[in-house]
């Protein structure tokens, strides 16, 4: 498949005027270094811990039975989301992006997108955002879209890409308010072939928008990430689950980009 253009899309350290009184403020509620495999670990102890992160035998939209299940909709508390926003935030500074706001797609992208600008806030890279309804309002402010304008460099905030076409949505709507789509920042990257019409196909949904829709991707963790994690527990405990994820990984899986 055609690789397009990739819009640049990289953190700018100096926010506009208008958001110049932010200050940085220490990053102190993580307890692991700020580098991508610790992040992953950490990420994923959360996730288990809050139920996000399960394992057993679960039935996929693609027919797959799959021997985990992530669903970041159990993030669904202050304490929880607050510490899924600091992951999101930290992955986004470490990775060196630049972008000039956030847009959430309706609906689990909503929260994340708030939650996230007040942690890169927090951190000293305060960016305006935004979100879109699923049906326009035609009274009060009206339209589509809620928040700040939507304008520059747009990064897409969600908690997974299954098949695009939240993304592509999202694509839609900040093209037509004359912005720029310049990248997507995700959860968990399951790093699983994609299921269209009813076959799979070479790629995963992750790749489909890296290299046919140019946008840049950052996980703050992948599947590759949780086998590693899985084969430091050990054979005993909830390291016993490394060789079925493994075997799905073999079956369904794509190469790491």
């Amino acid at each position: 498949m055609g690789r397009a253009a990739r819009p640049q899309c990289v953190l700018d350290p100096h926010p506009p005027a208008r958001y110049s009184h932010f200050q940085p403020a220490p990053f102190t509620s993580m307890t692991t270094p700020a580098t991508p495999d610790t992040l992953a670990q950490s990420f994923f102890q959360l996730s288990l811990d809050t139920g996000v992160l399960k394992f057993g035998e679960f039935k996929t939209k693609a027919g797959r039975l799959s021997p985990y299940f992530f669903n970041a909709g159990l993030f669904n508390d202050g304490a929880t989301l607050g510490r899924l926003a600091e992951f999101y935030a930290r992955r986004l500074i470490d990775s060196g992006l630049q972008f000039d706001m956030l847009f959430g797609p309706a609906y689990k992208g909503i929260a994340l997108a708030a939650a996230v600008s007040i942690e890169l806030a927090r951190l000293g890279h305060n960016k305006p955002y935004a979100y879109n309804r699923k049906e326009a309002k035609d009274h009060g402010e009206g339209g589509t879209l809620v928040g700040a304008p939507v304008a520059g460099r747009v990064l897409i905030i969600d908690d997974v890409i299954s098949a695009g076409t939240s993304v592509r949505e999202s694509i839609a709507l900040i093209r037509a308010a004359g912005a720029t789509p310049c990248g997507v920042v995700i959860a968990l990257d399951r790093q699983e072939r994609a299921h269209e019409n009813g076959v799979d196909t070479p790629h995963s949904a992750v790749q489909f928008v890296r290299d046919t829709l140019g946008l840049s991707v950052v996980s703050i963790a992948t599947l590759s990430d949780l086998l590693d994690y899985l084969r430091a527990q050990g054979g005993a405990g909830i390291g016993e689950h490394y060789a079925k994820v493994s075997a799905y990984r073999e079956r369904y899986g794509v190469q790491a980009a």
